[in-house]
């Protein structure tokens, strides 16, 4: 118990003692002993290297699992060390989703049929993506996580150590500095005449007392040197390796391309083989259109089929159609024309084109250009209004 007491008042004191050096370092009331450029190289390049190899260790945990809670789940894990319970994928959730769905709309049913292959190939797609997880978790992550929680720590100690003894080599200058000035001053010859023999043998004695003070810290400061020393080899020996660490690193990144190149080639083959398999279904978008009289989807084949000549323009049977100003319009320039809403009288001799069954939409210049020129163009007819347009009935 004695010891225990001891020991802890001798700490406290060096505690202490280390706090006022390095207060007063801080004020620039005394010395800072500077390590070698080489040290602080490497210091510099092994802060440097930690704090991004954190950042990219966390941003491809973001990566891997997008979900913070799942992430907070795992690290929990970690701690108790215990095992990560198996999480299904986002692409096998949802495969499984269209597969059930599947069987309640009918298999037989064109939509339920695709529902099953699609769904197949979205769980292969969550199978290929929980293969990448692991792969990344073994080969990329495990080795950043053992530098942020081992080696890193280890260097990071030693640092802290080399600190420390930093400080005490200072606090043993500035004592074996104070030491000196002392006995400096107690050496000097005194003045017999101002000062009485009784003083003069006390001054003789505080110099020798102040020069077994100078001789006690003399070996300290020698013993802190060594101590400094030995903990710069140490530290700068940890610091170097991390030149073996970037090469290790550099293996796992090489590790981590392989395997997400591994993985989007696999997902590519599995999208490929899906459009294959679609591919031989019945297409029933084609005869839901035949059904419904749509057009063909293809831009090309549409604006073909859609621009009529003024060759192939024929009047009317019988009869004259009309159309209906639904909104007011008034004209810009001169090539325009001015309109109120619900006028009538544009006979269809105007429109020859025109059907009850067909509906077109154009703008108020192209409706001008026509019933000047007597010429128009069909593909202009789809959707072309400008602001307040001329509804054609």
């Amino acid at each position: 118990m004695d010891f225990n007491v001891k020991k802890l008042a001798s700490d406290a004191g060096v505690f202490f003692t280390r706090a006022v050096q390095y207060t007063e370092e801080k004020l620039g009331q005394a010395e800072k002993t500077e390590l070698d450029a080489h040290l602080e190289n490497l210091i510099a390049r092994a802060d440097c290297t930690k704090n991004w190899t954190e950042k990219i260790f966390r941003q491809t945990e973001v990566l891997l699992q997008p979900n913070p809670s799942a992430r907070i789940e795992e690290f929990f894990y970690e701690k108790l060390d215990r095992k990560i319970p198996s999480r299904t994928t986002n692409a096998e959730l949802l495969g499984q989703y269209m597969q059930d769905a599947a069987k309640e709309f009918g298999a037989g049913t064109p939509y339920g049929s695709t529902l099953i292959t699609v769904g197949e190939y979205q769980r292969r797609l969550g199978g290929a993506e929980r293969e990448f997880l692991q792969t990344s978790a073994i080969n990329f992550l495990t080795p950043l996580r053992n530098f942020l929680e081992g080696d890193w720590k280890t260097i990071s100690k030693e640092r802290r150590l080399l600190e420390n003894r930093r400080l005490d080599l200072d606090v043993c200058k500035a004592r074996l500095k104070k030491a000196k000035l002392a006995e400096a001053k107690a050496a000097a010859a005194p003045d017999f005449q101002e000062t009485r023999p009784r003083n003069y043998v006390l001054s003789a004695s505080a110099s020798a007392l102040w020069s077994e003070e100078v001789d006690k810290a003399e070996h300290e400061l020698r013993v802190a040197q060594t101590e400094f020393d030995r903990q710069a080899e140490v530290t700068r020996l940890l610091l170097e390796g991390i030149s073996s660490t970037h090469v290790n690193h550099l293996r796992c990144l090489h590790e981590f391309v392989e395997a997400q190149a591994a993985y989007y080639a696999q997902c590519h083959k599995h999208m490929q083989d899906l459009q294959k398999e679609l591919s031989r279904f019945p297409n029933a978008f084609a005869v839901n259109a035949s059904t419904s009289g749509v057009r063909s989807p293809n831009p090309s084949n549409a604006l073909e089929s859609s621009t009529l000549k003024i060759e192939e323009v024929k009047p009317p049977a019988t009869g004259t159609r009309k159309a209906k100003v639904l909104y007011d319009y008034d004209a810009a320039d001169s090539s325009e024309l001015s309109l109120l809403a619900d006028e009538v009288g544009f006979e269809e001799v105007c429109f020859p084109f025109l059907t009850f069954s067909n509906i077109h939409y154009i703008s108020i210049s192209d409706f001008s250009m026509y019933c000047n020129r007597n010429v128009f163009d069909l593909s202009l007819t789809t959707e072309l209004l400008f602001g307040k347009g001329l509804p054609v009935v």
